[in-house]
């Protein structure tokens, strides 16, 4: 990814996305209003478009932040991330590199995952019915 095209994405962003999305930043716990979001659809990556989770994988953690079991395969790279003084597994889009969140394991059944996503970095459309 050119920095050219990565500045382009970041022209529809506002400060607050480029703030997590490309500083690793964290939004405020329960800010989201994605948070409360139950119809049925799809959730992309506000960096770049891309598809990255569907409703049916979304689920209440508790925790603050939109959280999902699992992600659609291959949307995200990983790395390990130390801010906090221990071992964190974060992700970003494959596509624009944009950070979303860090994988924990302390979700649901099947995968006993959480994708604990900054809010702010995705936008959800709904299925027509």
């Amino acid at each position: 990814m050119t920095n050219m095209a990565k500045k382009n994405w970041d022209s529809n962003l506002t400060s607050e996305q480029i703030h997590v999305l490309r500083k690793e930043g964290t939004e405020p716990p329960g800010s989201s209003s994605l948070n409360s979001e139950k119809r049925d659809g799809d959730y992309f990556c506000i960096g770049c478009g891309t598809k990255l989770f569907n409703a049916s994988m979304k689920y209440e953690s508790g925790s603050g932040w939109p959280s999902f079991y699992k992600a659609l395969p291959e949307v995200f790279d990983t790395k390990t991330d130390y801010h906090l003084g221990y071992a964190r597994t974060e992700y970003h889009c494959k596509k624009c590199g944009g950070h979303h969140g860090h994988i924990f394991d302390d979700g649901p059944e099947p995968t006993g995952k959480r994708y604990c996503n900054n809010g702010i970095c995705l936008f959800f459309e709904s299925k027509k019915a």
